[in-house]
C-alpha cells in the first residue's frame, strides 16, 4: 500500500510541473530554478528531479550537464512531426472508436466538448488541456492501448503548440466548428465521414502553424 501511495504521489507530482510547463507558467529555455520550484511546490528537489527526469522522456524538457533542466523552445521541425504522426494514427483510431464507444463512454465526449467550447470562447486558460481531453475521450473508446499511449504522448507534446495556433483572431470560433463537425460524425458512429474531419482538422492545424513559423522565423 505505502508503494501505492508514493508512486500516486510522484505521478501528482509530475501532472504539476507539466501542467506548468504546457501552460507557460515555466518560460522555455530557461533554466528551471529547482529551489524556486520545490518550495512552492511544498517538496524537496529529489522527487522534483525525479519528476523532471520522467518529463524529459516525455520529451517536454532537457537536461544539460552543470546547468540543470531546461523546458524545450517550440520547434517548427518537432511540430511537423507531431502532427505528421498524429495524421497517421489518429484518424483511423477515432473512426473505431466511434463504433465501439459504449453510452456513458459517448456521454463523456459530449461532457468534455461542452467544456472546451465554454472554454475556448471565453479564451480562458486550459484550452490546451481540454483540447487534449476531448481528442483523447474520441479515441479511448477504440480499446487500442499501445496505439492511445502513442497518441497521449503525441498530444501533451503538442498542447503548447495548440496554445501558439489559436493565438491568430478568428481560429477560436473556427476550432470550435472544426470540433462540433467531428464530434457528430463520432456520435453518428459514421467512421469515413469521422476520420475525414478529424484528418482536415489535423492537416488545417499544422498548415497554420507553418505559416506562423514562418513568420516568426523559428527552426
Amino acid at each position: 500500500m505505502t508503494n501505492l501511495i508514493v508512486r500516486n504521489l510522484a505521478d501528482q507530482l509530475v501532472d504539476l510541473v507539466r501542467d506548468r510547463i504546457l501552460n507557460g507558467t515555466i518560460p522555455a529555455d530557461q533554466a528551471i530554478r529547482q529551489d524556486t520550484l520545490a518550495a512552492e511546490l511544498g517538496i524537496s528537489k529529489i522527487p522534483l528531479r525525479e519528476a523532471l527526469t520522467r518529463l524529459e522522456q516525455e520529451g517536454l524538457v532537457r537536461s544539460q550537464a552543470n546547468r540543470g533542466y531546461f523546458v524545450r523552445a517550440l520547434s517548427a521541425t518537432e511540430a511537423e512531426e507531431v502532427y505528421a504522426l498524429r495524421l497517421k494514427l489518429e484518424p483511423e483510431l477515432v473512426a473505431l472508436a466511434a463504433a465501439r464507444a459504449s453510452d456513458a463512454e459517448r456521454q463523456h465526449a459530449i461532457a468534455v466538448h461542452d467544456e472546451l467550447d465554454k472554454v475556448t470562447d471565453a479564451h480562458g486558460d486550459g484550452v490546451g488541456r481540454f483540447n487534449r481531453a476531448f481528442h483523447l475521450a474520441l479515441i479511448q473508446p477504440a480499446n487500442q492501448p499501445i496505439t492511445t499511449h502513442m497518441l497521449e504522448r503525441l498530444h501533451v507534446l503538442g498542447e503548447r503548440y495548440v496554445r501558439k495556433h489559436l493565438e491568430p483572431l478568428g481560429r477560436d470560433q473556427r476550432a470550435n466548428e472544426e470540433h462540433q463537425a467531428i464530434l457528430g460524425h463520432w456520435l453518428d458512429r459514421d467512421g469515413d465521414a469521422v476520420a475525414r474531419a478529424t484528418a482536415a482538422h489535423i492537416q488545417t492545424t499544422i498548415d497554420d502553424l507553418r505559416r506562423q513559423f514562418s513568420a516568426d522565423r523559428i527552426d
